[in-house]
């Protein structure tokens, strides 16, 4: 294993290789940015568990973007959070924020929901944006009932046609006096030379006889060399991806260290809203002036809260107007 440091780092994704086996991946751990989004605002636990998973896969999967530009992953459904959104800004900016329906989450109380229970019924979409309508895409994949981790699986089968397996942990630190949230998550993609190597068997052929024809259903069989690799990352354990004394490092080389694993340079993330009063006047030029005036509150104000970060801005209709009307000239 090359660049091994063996020094835990927060808050950094870092890509890494297991060439003998044709596996590229990268691994993410998340600890002050993704505590200060939930901190901020209040979050339930059970809430901040689904943000942290959401949170941890988007920045993988961002990790990849080669220039500036956006990725966003977004949920809407019919569970009791019935949002998430996540945006991570290449190449270092994360920001998050979800919607829930509170009664319902108390009625669970006593229950320990998975993230597939709490998401429902509805889709996951994933948004890549380099800054122009042509350089735009879009993958959407339908939840019913299943957390993010095969969410994803389903994202690459269906929209890359890329072998990927996923795993996302989440939990909670005391220190101090205070709870803190650490999430962290391992991605590992079989990216062979040959594109024959990449087929996936569909269909698990069940207690049919070795060597019956209908056995054919399950399709082609998979690769040895990406059986091997699900097989090692299916021992990953939740706690060795978001535990501060495991680094990323000494986990690739638990895994890996009999085929030879490298790690390239990793990429610091931190939490940063993109919100400003440039882009809150943006989106008040999208509204009539009509409705700019039903904006208008008894102190003769206008005011509007940024979902993801909470600050709140202080408007003057009249220089609201006036600055519309001069960008409009």
């Amino acid at each position: 294993m090359s660049s091994a440091s063996f020094e835990g780092h927060d808050d950094v994704v870092l890509p890494f290789a297991v060439e003998p086996l044709d596996v590229r991946g990268r691994v993410v751990r998340l600890g002050a940015s993704i505590d200060t989004i939930l901190a901020r605002h209040g979050y339930p636990d059970k809430v901040a568990r689904v943000i942290g998973e959401a949170a941890a896969l988007t920045v993988m999967l961002g990790a990849s973007l080669k220039i500036e530009g956006r990725f966003q992953l977004q949920t809407k459904t019919d569970g009791i959070i019935d949002m998430v959104v996540v945006d991570f800004n290449a190449p270092d900016r994360l920001r998050a924020t979800a919607r829930f329906d509170k009664d319902r989450l108390e009625a669970l109380a006593q229950a320990s929901p998975g993230t597939g229970e709490l998401l429902g019924s509805g889709y996951l979409a994933m948004t890549i944006d380099q800054g122009s309508e042509r350089s735009r895409y879009q993958g959407v994949v339908a939840l019913e009932g299943q957390g993010f981790e095969e969410a994803a699986h389903q994202y690459f089968r269906q929209s890359e046609q890329i072998p990927t397996q996923v795993r996302l942990a989440v939990a909670e630190q005391f220190e101090d006096g205070r709870r803190a949230y650490r999430a962290g998550g391992l991605m590992i993609q079989f990216l062979p030379s040959s594109p024959e190597r990449l087929r996936q068997a569909d269909l698990d052929p069940g207690d049919i006889p070795e060597g019956h024809p209908s056995n054919d259903l399950a399709g082609p069989s998979e690769d040895d060399a990406w059986v091997e690799a699900k097989s090692l990352l299916a021992t990953v354990e939740d706690h060795e991806l978001i535990d501060p004394a495991v680094s990323s490092e000494r986990l690739l080389y638990r895994l890996f260290h009999e085929r030879g694993v490298r790690v390239f340079e990793g990429q610091h993330v931190h939490e940063e809203c993109t919100c400003s009063h440039e882009r809150i006047m943006g989106m008040m030029r999208r509204f009539s002036p009509q409705d700019r005036r039903d904006m208008v509150g008894d102190n003769g104000r206008i005011g509007i809260t940024c979902e993801f970060c909470s600050r709140f801005y202080d408007l003057d209709p009249a220089e609201v107007e006036a600055e519309i009307a001069k960008s409009e000239s």
